[in-house]
């Protein structure tokens, strides 16, 4: 197969990207992403393209990429700019309709996109709901509101072709992490001048004790794309691994006491905290980690024959773990987190918060 994949050098893409090629298939993979990675291990046998899917010429950039393709994988997203929300919904609402727009006028067969457990709305936390749930998404959360908008473009398109056009796939995980993208995440959503070791050496975890929500394996996640390539499946699938993480798992993980602060208390604090430049996330993330549902993953299993390797508790160890030692790999969104080198940045090119490249 031939296969475009756009954010083939992030969290997601990196684990696709090593499960294809671990299933000793001779796909032909083509990268889209903004910053090129070195050609080396998972990257290697890729042909890259560097693009960014917000740029209003995005559809037309893509067509000659496209073209020919069997399938298009569609994982690029934007979580920075923080502080320029309208850029976020250029790269994850923009960038969706784009990379359609382009699937559709090339003719190719399937589109898998990424979707996730943030295109749900509110009212069953801490309840299991399958993929007929609303996705109308958290309203306080722009990553949320993005999540649901590009459904939306998949909606409108799907209701326009009714069964004609591209076959479309939406998975939708849990929380994903793994091991090498620990550099990537914390460097997103950690304070540039705090080193992320401090994280695995809190004596004293302040969380509400209500925390309960999806988690899973990047590895995992690959594997149900990889599984859906292979079978032509369309429509949503939920992903998350058991059980899910609480509070005191997260703490047990940290080898921290858990104490119990109010989510309403800890969203002031992470509100005011942002306004104030002091830290990266606004508090919409804090909002939709106390307000999705945790995820039947019946449909998964049944269709794809999809079931998580990793447990959720092994999952958040591996990610801890790559947090305590520093783990990255040497693609742009994963490289290595250095405080020098974030302070430097803010310094040269701008806050993390309001530039296009974190």
């Amino acid at each position: 197969m031939r296969i475009v994949i756009t954010g083939a050098s992030g969290n997601v893409g990196t684990a696709l990207l090593r499960r294809l090629a671990a299933a000793g298939s001779a796909h032909d993979l083509v990268g889209v992403v903004r910053r090129l990675p070195e050609p080396v291990g998972p990257y290697e046998s890729v042909h890259w393209h560097s693009l960014d899917v917000a740029g209003a010429d995005a559809a037309d950039r893509l067509r000659p990429i496209v073209a020919g393709a069997d399938a298009v994988v569609h994982l690029a997203w934007g979580f920075q700019p923080t502080r320029n929300t309208d850029y976020l919904s250029r790269v994850g609402v923009g960038g969706t309709a784009a990379i359609l727009d382009a699937a559709h006028a090339e003719s190719v067969g399937h589109l898998l996109h990424m979707s996730s457990v943030g295109t749900y709305a509110a009212g069953r936390y801490g309840c299991r709901v399958d993929e007929s749930w609303s996705t109308s998404g958290i309203a306080s959360s722009p990553y949320s509101r993005d999540k649901s908008a590009a459904e939306a473009v998949l909606d409108r398109y799907e209701h326009a072709h009714r069964g004609t056009g591209v076959a479309i796939t939406r998975m939708r995980p849990g929380f994903i992490v793994q091991r090498g993208a620990a550099s990537g995440q914390m460097r997103y959503f950690l304070p540039g001048y705090v080193p992320m070791s401090v994280i695995t050496h809190l004596p004293v975890l302040p969380l509400d004790r209500r925390l309960c929500i999806p988690l899973v394996h990047a590895d995992d996640v690959a594997d149900a794309f990889a599984r859906a390539l292979d079978r032509g499946a369309a429509g949503a699938f939920n992903l998350a691994a058991e059980p899910p993480v609480s509070r005191d798992d997260v703490a047990d993980a940290l080898g921290a006491k858990a104490v119990h602060l109010p989510s309403a208390v800890l969203g002031r604090l992470v509100d005011l905290s942002w306004r104030a430049r002091l830290q990266p996330i606004d508090r919409g993330w804090l909002d939709m980690a106390f307000s999705v549902p945790l995820l039947d993953c019946g449909r998964a299993r049944t269709e794809l024959g999809w079931q998580p390797r990793w447990s959720a508790a092994e999952a958040l160890r591996d990610v801890l773990g790559g947090v305590a030692d520093g783990a990255h790999t040497v693609s742009p969104p994963l490289r290595r987190r250095s405080p020098v080198e974030q302070l430097r940045r803010s310094v040269t090119v701008g806050a993390k918060t309001v530039r296009h490249l974190p």
